[in-house]
């Protein structure tokens, strides 16, 4: 069992940074793929970035590809996930997951943390 904490959201203007975190506590999170999803209101979730096991692979959405970068430090058992030139289509609650699967689906999710991007 992992549990995973989200941290970081707030709110920022348009064209400025955020950087998320994800602990995880229960199992090292070197075991797992770590990914993150939003969900803007009224919306489906949807993926954001996905970083595997070892930290060598990546993978993107279109729609954060060259602005979003996912990285993770398995010292601290946390993944990030750095959101530069933030748009105000990116608001949404921000959710971590993990499995041990690249590409998922993903086992266990945090409970999200709120990032709004004002114009």
């Amino acid at each position: 069992q992992v549990q995973l904490v989200e941290s970081g959201g707030g709110l920022v203007q348009a064209g400025g940074s955020l950087r998320l975190s994800c602990t995880a506590s229960g199992r090292p999170s070197s075991s797992y793929a770590m990914a993150w999803f939003r969900q803007a209101l009224g919306k489906e979730r949807e993926f954001v970035a996905v970083i595997s096991w070892s930290g060598s692979s990546t993978y993107y959405a279109d729609s954060v590809k060259g602005r979003f970068t996912i990285s993770r430090d398995d010292a601290k058992n946390t993944v990030y996930l750095q959101m530069n030139s933030l748009k105000p289509e990116d608001t949404a609650v921000y959710y971590c997951a993990a499995d041990p699967k690249f590409k998922g689906p993903y086992a266990y999710w945090g409970q999200g943390t709120q990032v709004t991007v004002s114009s």
